[in-house]
């Protein structure tokens, strides 16, 4: 139920009361300078560091402890570093954190709302030292965020999840952990690329992804976005319809020209009902069954959570793993 304006000035100000309270109890500082300047247990040791963001320049606690994290890859980039939030966001769609999370990870993180529409009084009331986003979810929210605790936003998502993971990596001052865990994909990478036949193999393989999505026409996903950029890591090729993506991004169809979507192999996930989503109806038709990957039984369904939400470390080591599984299956 949305709050009067007198409830929404009362919220505020209680937000503006807590962030304060946090602010001073983690030693966050305001001069803009590369350390707040005071000391850690008289050992000379800097309590805050300056991270740059898509925001500015940000103070932030060498060793947060409490960190709130408002989209998947940022959840996805703490857990892969070995940090466990406080509080996340969950899927407009569903309820609870991606599957492929290991629950013993999760089930002691707070929900804080929807990705794009956390409850500020939530995230309040768990007393963060961090938060991290993105502009693109949460800039509207920034000075309200910031307000809370110092506040990490990426430009955006998807596409830049390897940059973004080196900032979230230097806010959380994780950065010897995220060195390991690139080293780890570009060595998964290889071995996976050599699994399905080679280089040359991989390149003569085209790949498509095809997204279903409730309330929306059918995405064949670009280069442009995360899935995207693993292919691209593992050297597939990719059919000429992707070069007409939007953006990079997606190029969108009806179900009566999916036949474009055609390709050696053809991975497909569905976000919402795959009723509403079209995802039954579409699979079924003539058209679909026409397609080379359907003739020659090489469309595979996959996880949406995962192979097109996680956008981080953890979740391309489990599509890379499923990937080839599929693939040499």
């Amino acid at each position: 139920m949305a709050p009067s304006v007198r409830r929404r000035g009362l919220a505020l100000g209680a937000l503006s009361l807590a962030g304060a309270l946090t602010l001073s109890a983690c030693g966050f500082s305001e001069s803009g300078g590369s350390a707040s300047g005071s000391s850690d247990s008289g050992s000379g040791a800097a309590k805050t560091h300056t991270v740059k963001t898509a925001m500015g320049d940000v103070e932030v606690p060498v060793d947060p402890k409490r960190v709130v994290v408002l989209d998947t890859g940022e959840l996805d980039s703490a857990l892969t570093l070995g940090v466990q939030p406080v509080g996340a966001t969950h899927s407009a769609s569903e309820e609870g954190f991606p599957s492929y999370l290991p629950a013993s990870r999760t089930k002691d993180i707070k929900e804080v709302g929807e990705i794009a529409n956390p409850n500020l009084e939530t995230v309040a009331s768990l007393k963060p030292d961090l938060i991290l986003t993105s502009k693109v979810r949460d800039g509207d929210r920034y000075e309200q965020l910031k307000a809370i605790a110092p506040t990490v936003m990426t430009e955006s998502t998807g596409t830049a999840w390897k940059e973004n993971f080196q900032l979230h990596a230097e806010a959380l001052g994780k950065q010897a952990e995220a060195k390991k865990a690139v080293a780890d994909y570009d060595a998964h990478v290889a071995k996976v690329t050599e699994a399905i036949g080679g280089k040359k193999k991989a390149a003569d393989t085209d790949v498509n992804f095809v997204r279903f999505v409730e309330g929306a026409d059918i995405r064949i996903y670009g280069k442009q976005n995360y899935i995207g950029s693993i292919l691209a890591d593992l050297g597939v090729g990719r059919p000429a319809i992707t070069d007409k993506a939007k953006d990079g991004f997606s190029y969108d169809v009806s179900p009566e020209k999916i036949d474009l979507a055609d390709a050696d192999v053809v991975f497909t996930s569905t976000y919402g009902d795959p009723a509403k989503a079209g995802t039954t109806k579409t699979m079924n038709s003539g058209l679909w069954k026409g397609l080379k990957a359907s003739k020659d039984g090489k469309v595979f369904k996959v996880d949406d959570r995962l192979w097109i939400a996680g956008i981080g470390y953890t979740a391309a080591d489990e599509i890379l793993d499923e990937f080839q599984a599929k693939m040499t299956g």
